[in-house]
């Protein structure tokens, strides 16, 4: 069994709000571009950036809109409209707009999406900013979204170092997996040997009841078992970490290749010792490089990107340094 770090040569399609990357298109023609806190990482991705209220023709500057009657599920149902500040019904055109943006895509083959969270069209757990309230989530594209099974990402977390590579090492080994075939339990303990420290940082109860299932269930089982491993895993990936969770991931691998290959490296602190954020950030890039480097798996981080251009043919190892963190 291969014991290194998974390495994506591939940049990964992720779907983006328009507005969260620069486009002035919001109702009073204004827009935030999370993307530059990225630095050179923007340039690790191909970004697919879409506006459902565009799409519908609604134009720019223009009233804002919102949910009536319930939330965007319901607006598919018929149960619930869209109107604007004015009282217009704009329902059937903000559908029409939603199902271009879903179209574009597909077309792009996006397995993500950075959504704005508080617009009644993408946004997925808030469709208001109005005095901090929810509103009627899921937004009308959100809905959609969401019933696509994307890995959603909140645009206000690219702002942030930590959170910003909680989502990314997430996103690649959501990737990954979903593109690992799973047609016999070998292939499921490949999977779960680079994955399991992942899963028992995020959802630890989970991990532990599937590691005691799979060390248990019958070759007669494993048809029906299959895909119910890879939904369950899959939403696990969905579910952010914290930082004290992330630093004590840290500490153990990084304890565990200290005393397997009798190296150091001298930017991760222990933790309890006091630091920001993005210095956080920088020594969980700096283990994911030394794994690379060193052809170690870094449990907390089992899948990466890196530009085949900067790969060196014979054994893998990366030439140039990696992106530092915003």
């Amino acid at each position: 069994m291969d014991k290194s770090t998974v390495v994506i040569t591939e940049k990964i399609p992720i779907g983006i709000s328009s507005c969260a990357m620069g486009s002035p298109i919001r109702y009073n023609g204004k827009g935030i571009d999370v993307l530059k806190d990225l630095g050179r990482e923007k340039s690790d991705f191909i970004w697919c950036p879409v506006c459902p209220e565009c799409m519908a023709g609604l134009g720019v500057p223009r009233d804002p809109v919102h949910l009536s009657g319930g939330d965007g599920n319901a607006v598919w149902t018929g149960e619930a409209v869209v109107k604007n500040r004015k009282g217009r019904d704009v329902t059937e055109v903000m559908k029409t707009g939603c199902q271009v943006c879903l179209e574009a895509l597909g077309r792009c083959h996006a397995v993500a999406f950075v959504y704005m969270d508080g617009s009644p069209s993408c946004g997925v757990y808030r469709t208001t900013l109005k005095n901090q309230r929810r509103g009627n989530p899921p937004g009308v594209f959100g809905s959609l979204l969401l019933e696509k099974g994307y890995f959603l990402i909140p645009s206000s977390d690219l702002q942030s170092p930590l959170r910003w590579w909680d989502w990314r090492r997430r996103l690649l080994a959501f990737h990954w997996f979903s593109t690992v075939e799973l047609s016999t339990m070998k292939d499921v303990y490949e999977v779960w040997y680079r994955l399991k420290f992942l899963c028992q940082e995020l959802d630890n109860t989970w991990a532990r009841e599937m590691g005691k299932t799979l060390a248990s269930i019958k070759l007669k089982d494993a048809p029906d078992f299959l895909a119910q491993f890879r939904k369950e895993l899959s939403d696990v990936l969905r579910k952010p970490s914290t930082t004290k969770r992330m630093t004590n991931s840290l500490w153990k691998h990084y304890s565990h290749y200290r005393k397997q290959r009798g190296k150091t490296v001298d930017e991760v602190q222990s933790p309890e010792f006091k630091r920001n954020l993005t210095t956080i950030a920088k020594e969980l890039t700096r283990m994911e490089r030394t794994a690379v480097e060193d052809d170690y798996l870094f449990g907390a981080s089992p899948v990466i990107y890196r530009d085949a251009r900067r790969l060196k043919p014979a054994a893998g190892v990366v030439e140039d340094e990696v992106p530092p963190a915003p």
